[in-house]
């Protein structure tokens, strides 16, 4: 895999994720936050890119950095949108947050290609091991948050995501997995070994 040269602080899971876009794409990242990732693709991959953020000061940065942005919920955004209409549909770190992931999911796969997904594992060992040892819920560096806090509402394993994409007769293109330290690992026993997950998928026959 190719990584591309980027400042030395770039995220590796953004990096990671530009990696599997293709250089010129219509892009649309849901969730897009400051905007930092499509930003990059539109500079450094020639992308025509579109964000969807719900964050007024999220959406105010998005728009300092030049970045085209809807504001309003991820399926509002996509609805204006036809079948098709871009090559790649980027979820990152947001998946958890939908209140309807099987809906965002399919939406996505309608106005996209491909869509390229990525979010935190819950089968992460040190999850399952504060759980077990200390009796609550668990926090980490990608799941910061307490119980009463958190944005998250329906956290996931790299197993449960895996059989989500069998049930809905999804391909799963490319797969990428990285430690609780944001550090590249490979694929055997990821739900035990993963973070952070990062999954490209497709229908199922559609090719490449």
């Amino acid at each position: 895999m190719i990584l591309l040269k980027r400042p030395a602080k770039m995220r590796i899971d953004y990096e990671l994720i530009e990696s599997l876009v293709p250089d010129n794409a219509k892009v649309l990242d849901l969730g897009c936050g400051d905007g930092q990732l499509l930003s990059d693709l539109i500079e450094y991959k020639r992308c025509e890119g579109r964000g969807v953020e719900i964050d007024e000061a999220e959406v105010m940065k998005c728009i300092g950095r030049g970045v085209p942005v809807f504001q309003g919920d991820m399926l509002e955004g996509m609805s204006f949108y036809r079948d098709g209409h871009f090559d790649v549909v980027i979820l990152s770190q947001t998946l958890q947050q939908a209140l309807d992931p099987p809906r965002v999911i399919r939406e996505m796969l309608r106005v996209g290609r491909r869509a390229i997904i990525s979010f935190p594992n819950f089968g992460h060992w040190a999850v399952r091991l504060q759980l077990l040892l200390g009796g609550r819920m668990p926090r980490s560096r990608v799941l910061p948050y307490h119980w009463f806090n958190t944005p998250n509402v329906h956290l996931c394993t790299v197993k449960d995501f895996r059989e989500f994409c069998e049930k809905e007769n999804l391909e799963r293109v490319a797969e990428i997995y990285l430690t609780s330290g944001y550090r590249p690992t490979g694929a055997w026993c990821a739900n035990w070994r993963a973070g952070t997950a990062i999954f490209q998928i497709q229908r199922a026959g559609q090719g490449g």
